[in-house]
């Protein structure tokens, strides 16, 4: 488990920024909180995170208000049903992934399921979650969340899969190696945009074109001095992605 450290700039206290990988695939599951003992966001819940969000949340006193989904699919989402279980807890997700939430698993590959299956030691289930809430649906730009104390900023960015979102915030984690790196404010990308790559388009629900577009008017335009907290891999900037990432480059935007 790595943890990123405090948000202050432009906060009215701390947020502290817990990123736990997923053990398969890797998804990044981050917790976002204003302090040890207060209220937290959990983002993208993946497979086998759910005890070591559990522990985050005894050992810190925090209390999940919301679950938020950079995107539907199963890597992202698998955990939300244990962590929502007998909690007053909302699931947010865009409008346009929302369908993905009634059965993840259909669209797997059976001999995928046993094979995880087989690396976890338990039968593959799922229970759609009681309390969902729809992101910004359609093309409206920016849309605004407030939970747990936290402004998030909601940016639709398809090609992925319909319904991903990017979540934005206007500060970074409080360390030296952000602040001498002149960064100021921070993006969970999800599986739209990598440290050297981007989210592939080829799985149900994916789309180049509209991946091409999200790039080109959703990511191309954040700040060099934006951090991102990718949903698999290491945290990268905008600055290091504009210059080296193969697929911001103009000729393919």
């Amino acid at each position: 488990m790595a943890c990123w450290g405090v948000l202050t700039r432009g906060y009215a206290a701390a947020v502290i920024v817990h990123t736990l990988p997923a053990a398969a695939f890797g998804t990044n599951c981050y917790i976002l909180t204003r302090a040890a003992g207060a209220e937290c966001i959990v983002v993208d819940p993946g497979i086998g995170v759910a005890d070591r969000v559990a522990d985050i949340l005894r050992r810190d006193g925090l209390s999940p208000a919301a679950i938020l989904l950079t995107h539907g699919l199963l890597d992202h989402v698998y955990d939300v049903p244990t962590l929502s279980a007998g909690r007053a807890l909302t699931t947010h997700i865009h409008g346009l992934d929302r369908y993905r939430l009634v059965n993840p698993l259909g669209d797997l590959d059976p001999s995928f399921i046993a094979m995880m299956e087989a690396q976890f030691g338990t039968t593959a289930t799922w229970q759609e979650p009681e309390a969902v809430v729809d992101l910004a649906a359609g093309d409206e730009g920016e849309d605004i969340l407030h939970v747990a104390g936290l402004t998030v900023g909601v940016r639709h960015a398809p090609g992925h899969t319909e319904g991903s979102v990017l979540l934005t915030f206007d500060d970074v984690p409080d360390n030296p190696r952000h602040r001498d790196g002149g960064l100021d404010r921070t993006v969970l990308s999800g599986d739209v945009l990598f440290a050297g790559s981007i989210g592939r388009t080829d799985l149900p629900g994916g789309d180049a074109s509209a991946m091409t577009r999200s790039l080109r008017d959703v990511v191309m335009p954040l700040a060099d001095s934006t951090l991102v907290l990718p949903g698999h891999g290491p945290a990268t900037t905008m600055a290091a992605e504009r210059r080296s990432n193969p697929y911001l480059q103009r000729p393919l935007l």
